[in-house]
């Protein structure tokens, strides 16, 4: 193989948060040992505009935690930016706090995460009401944070895996309540990406504003066969009290049956769009 070879089958990939995340760890375990070059984002914004205009091969993205729920901005990034989802992956969040080698809990006064890593320990926090809980962009920039400043006082939550890599220690181990906690990711490209094992669709839709518009197109999937797993509803913006819905259903659009299903259905809704079809992921 050639160096031409070897350069065209690189990918870039795109990233959200820093090395050492869960969003990291769902790209490793999607792409494993695939030549690429990783590029780092600070917000869902940018991965999905990236993707959207080429910028980068694929992202990734969180999309719904099974403690918190859906992580409604991102869907609203994909179908906005026109990007697609080409894949989906499950990563167990194990959330523990991180500190400066030497640091005790006692030191600690000031914590930095993501939002949804401190839902995911709330109760963890509940007992730790003098501390001050600073927001922060993801879970492994805030365990790098802390390594920058330096100070004793200051913690992260974060996996195992940004301690390794940010040289923090363990102040305390598996501070989330839920033992079952596990992030759904998308895998986002600039269009849709249809193998023979896709079976997952992804829409984006929303209904007349009447009586009973939304259970006639819910029935719809039932009729033609097609089971829902995950209904997610949006506001739209500038009409008070109507949404947006994100649906997805199983099957695959090289079925006819489910092709001829969503046709009939497209024609029931105010909007209508596939954001995806791909293979679904177990636990």
């Amino acid at each position: 193989m050639d160096i031409g070879e070897t350069m065209e089958k690189r990918i870039r990939v795109g990233c959200y948060g820093a090395k050492g995340s869960y969003t990291y760890e769902a790209m490793e375990r999607h792409f494993g040992e695939r030549e690429r070059e990783e590029i780092y984002f600070p917000l869902f914004e940018d991965v999905t505009k990236a993707a959207a205009g080429g910028m980068i091969d694929y992202g990734v993205v969180p999309i719904e935690n099974s403690s918190t729920g859906g992580i409604t901005e991102v869907y609203d990034l994909i179908r906005g930016c026109g990007c697609a989802i080409v894949g989906e992956e499950l990563v167990k969040i194990e959330h523990h706090l991180l500190g400066l080698p030497g640091a005790e809990m006692e030191d600690i006064d000031t914590v930095y995460s993501h939002p949804q890593g401190f839902a995911q320990c709330r109760l963890f926090f509940n007992d730790h009401r003098d501390w001050k809980l600073k927001p922060y962009f993801s879970t492994s920039q805030s365990a790098e944070r802390v390594s920058k400043d330096g100070k004793k006082n200051q913690a992260a939550v974060a996996s195992r895996t940004a301690a390794k890599l940010y040289g923090l220690s363990v102040l305390k181990e598996n501070i989330f309540f839920n033992e079952n906690n596990y992030t759904r990711f998308f895998i986002i490209a600039p269009k849709m990406e249809i193998s023979d094992k896709a079976d997952k669709i992804t829409l984006a839709i929303s209904v007349r504003h009447e009586p009973g518009a939304l259970y006639h197109v819910l029935g719809y999937f039932f009729y033609g066969g097609m089971n829902m797993t995950h209904l997610e509803s949006r506001p739209l913006e500038g009409k008070p009290f109507e949404y947006f819905f994100h649906i997805d259903v199983m099957g695959s659009l090289k079925d006819p049956s489910n092709t001829r299903t969503l046709e009939g259905l497209s024609s029931m809704c105010s909007y209508f769009k596939i954001l995806g079809n791909y293979e679904s992921c177990g636990r």
